[in-house]
């Protein structure tokens, strides 16, 4: 009789923020694509009250969400458990009422609670191997405004930008218009501090849309990233590894709508990929050095998605953001990115899983005691 024993690998999805429903879709794609052969796949949706679910019926909702099922429901341990790298999972109801383990997690839960460290601290505190960043790496990569900090702090190009609170937008928008337009041009871009999938963010070409831009952002966080805006071209780069991080060749977006918004990235699919992007050699080297640069600086693993703007009239190349866990859907850029460097979907994911597994082993081995 043969030991072979599949990985078991739990795909956590869902969650409470503004891009659960692609998070959904990405799920579907990451579950549908894994090898069958060599993994046992543990779907595990958290609806959007908050609720860790288990079971198929998750990713058949019509409603593209997780349904908030009576049954089902999971509970993951945050605490290590006696048989290192296997976190229980007990559920009940429909779920089969047992519990099991999980040898990796992919968690592809994308915006807040997801990609922002929150998961991947609890992930840490369970002491499972888990795909992508720690809790450092995601949380700067999540906040616009800490990252730009570390940018500069590494000496990598930004655009000129301005952190605005919430509240002071809800006491005094006016006023907030005045104290921008002092020190940015139109148009300006308004964006959520926390949030990705360019949820929340709006571009403003006067100060009337600039005054429903940060309403409109407001809403989604308590501080706001305002960015200056420039004709740009956006290029973006995709980056695998751990301690030796490599960069994919360079794609471009040339949405048709006024920016590479959400609905471009994850519904319409109107926008136009070009990969590889049509720059020269030279431009091309540089861009790959910045995002392995910026994945270094920002202490990312496993996975990460460089985002850039290309000033169309000097040239000039300016780091836009990081996406700790990038999309994973049918049309997402970082898995196509690397497609075409001839690394297909599937054996991405392995690659992914395997990174984690050696992260974990990594750490593992570090000594936590003075003894």
């Amino acid at each position: 009789m043969s030991d072979f024993r599949k990985i078991r690998v739990g795909v956590v999805f869902g969650g409470r923020s503004g891009e659960h429903e692609v998070s959904v879709r990405s799920a579907r794609s990451i579950i549908q694509a894994l090898d069958k052969t060599k993994y046992d796949v543990v779907p595990i949706g958290i609806d959007k009250s908050g609720r860790w679910l288990t079971g198929d019926q998750l990713l058949l909702s019509d409603s593209g969400a997780v349904p908030s099922l009576e049954s089902g429901e999971v509970i993951l341990y945050p605490a290590p458990q006696d048989e290192p790298g296997l976190v229980p999972v007990a559920s009940s109801g429909d779920a089969g009422g047992m519990v099991q383990t999980l040898d990796v997690v992919f968690p592809i839960v994308h915006g807040t609670y997801g990609e922002d460290g929150a998961l991947q601290g609890l992930f840490e505190l369970a002491d499972i191997p888990f795909v992508g960043s720690g809790v450092v790496g995601s949380a700067v990569g999540m906040d616009k405004a800490i990252f730009k900090y570390v940018m500069a702090a590494n000496g990598i190009p930004l655009l000129p930008w301005e952190l605005v609170l919430s509240a002071a937008v809800t006491a005094d928008v006016n006023g907030v218009v005045t104290q921008l337009e002092a020190k940015l041009a139109y148009p300006m871009f308004v964006k959520p501090a926390n949030l990705g999938s360019s949820v929340g963010i709006s571009k403003c070409e006067d100060a009337t849309e600039l005054v429903a831009g940060l309403i409109d952002a407001a809403r989604y966080d308590l501080r706001l990233v305002i960015e200056q805006g420039v004709h740009v071209r956006e290029l973006e780069v995709s980056v695998l590894g751990n301690e030796d991080p490599v960069a994919s060749v360079v794609g471009e977006i040339r949405p048709k709508r006024a920016f590479y918004d959400y609905e471009a990235k994850y519904i319409t699919d109107d926008s136009e990929l070009l990969i590889p992007a049509p720059i020269d050699e030279v431009l091309t080297a540089e861009i790959q050095q910045l995002a392995i640069q910026t994945y270094e600086a920002v202490d990312c693993a496993g996975l990460a998605r460089v985002d850039f703007l290309l000033d169309v009239e000097t040239n000039r190349v300016y780091i836009n953001e990081v996406n700790t866990l990038p999309g994973f859907t049918s049309i997402s850029m970082y898995p196509k990115l690397w497609e075409a460097a001839g690394l297909s979907y599937s054996d991405l994911l392995d690659r992914l899983l395997t990174l984690a597994v050696d992260r974990h082993r990594a750490k593992a081995a570090l000594k936590r005691d003075f003894n």
